[in-house]
């Protein structure tokens, strides 16, 4: 009896710390968000409609958790439910709810495990463990090499710099054919995106690398200027947009997707339960959101970075034209918010900002993070 009280104070403590933090740090309150049935969303550089399609992972509706207790499971029942209510009427149109059993009976198991595989290792690259690749303590570690701590604000060009660092870094095989470029000033030089992906670090492999564009950009001065709403738009509806790494004033969030003229975001920030990403099976829905938030487009800040994503040096051919055509019509009589311009950065004069075996950051590396210092808001 005396053990299971001590469990039930353990629990009760680690809840009031999280609500705690929550408040501390981002004011999460477990709010509902609705979204329109008449009006498409626009997420990741997809459309969907709701009328005609669920854009939700189909597998975090049949997750089983131990914890029936947990929060996480309540809502992901609780949405389930008011999505199912809130399409009662437009069934017929709707594609029915697959089981993942039947999706395994009419695919391979090969593919079935092959995908839950992949799946798994790639969230464990975020774990909360020092190992993590992407997790929060090698992250924090890269941001000491740049004067940062832990509790600093990093803001979005810094991040970007960082998420940068950590790819070089890693030694996951599975790692090796992915790189990543942070413009400048503003800038993509088609000639330096190229030379990343061809570099032939990766044991022999001749293919190219895919690469992930990072452009920190500003959308206005104290506050984001409210002509940038049909860039941003435009932007995340782009097949190549990997998101916005942005958010309000000292809040950070992640931006996905629209619908309207409202901004569909996560915060990265609200509390979940610690998961060992070690073991076999660990529980996945702490890692999804069961259901996203809007925010209007006024509120963002006007400082974030965009990130693109290109399989291959074709692939990025395509998407740098496409790309630039957006960014000339939004622009209309004004300059655009960044270009791709033909070249490398050092037939403009540009210093190269590649770090040297001695110190992880450069020194103009160094410099952009005392630059950039004015404008941070993301917390670590």
């Amino acid at each position: 009896m005396e053990a299971s009280g001590t469990d039930e104070v353990d629990k009760l403590k680690t809840k009031f710390i999280s609500a705690w933090n929550n408040m501390k740090y981002s004011w999460v309150l477990k709010t509902k968000t609705y979204f329109s049935r008449n009006s498409p969303v626009l997420l990741l550089g997809k459309c969907y409609h709701f009328k005609y399609e669920a854009w939700t992972w189909p597998d975090a509706l049949h997750i089983e958790n131990s914890d029936s207790d947990s929060w996480t499971s309540n809502t992901v029942r609780k949405f389930t439910a008011s999505f199912e209510a809130s399409l009662s009427g437009e069934r017929e149109l709707r594609t029915p709810a697959v089981s993942l059993k039947e999706t395994s009976g009419r695919h391979s198991d090969d593919h079935a495990v092959r995908n839950e595989i992949y799946h798994r290792k790639i969230i464990s690259w975020f774990g909360d463990s020092p190992v993590a690749v992407f997790g929060l303590h090698r992250l924090i570690e890269f941001g000491k090499k740049s004067g940062k701590k832990a509790g600093d604000w990093y803001g979005p060009a810094v991040v970007a710099h960082i998420l940068r660092k950590a790819v070089e870094e890693a030694r996951h095989p599975d790692l090796q054919g992915l790189t990543i470029y942070v413009a400048q000033d503003c800038t993509v030089y088609n000639s330096d995106v190229i030379d990343k992906q061809t570099d032939s670090v990766t044991a022999g492999d001749a293919r190219d690398k895919a690469v992930i564009i990072l452009v920190p950009v500003r959308l206005g001065g104290e506050r984001t200027n409210t002509d940038y709403l049909e860039f941003v738009k435009g932007v995340l509806s782009l097949e190549y947009c990997v998101g916005i790494i942005g958010g309000k004033p000292k809040q950070s969030y992640y931006f996905a997707g629209f619908q309207d003229d409202s901004l569909i975001y996560m915060d990265p920030h609200y509390c979940q339960s610690f998961v060992d990403v070690s073991i076999k099976d660990f529980p996945l829905e702490t890692f999804h959101c069961p259901s996203p938030k809007k925010m209007s487009f006024r509120k963002m800040d006007p400082s974030c970075t965009i990130g693109f994503y290109c399989r291959n040096v074709q692939d990025f051919e395509r998407a740098s034209e496409e790309i630039s055509k957006m960014l000339k019509i939004s622009s209309k009589e004004k300059y655009p918010l960044f270009t791709f311009v033909n070249g490398h950065s050092r037939d403009f004069d540009f210093t190269s900002t590649a770090a040297n075996e001695e110190d992880l950051f450069s020194e103009d590396e160094k410099k952009n993070f005392k630059r950039f210092s004015t404008e941070e808001f993301v917390l670590l």
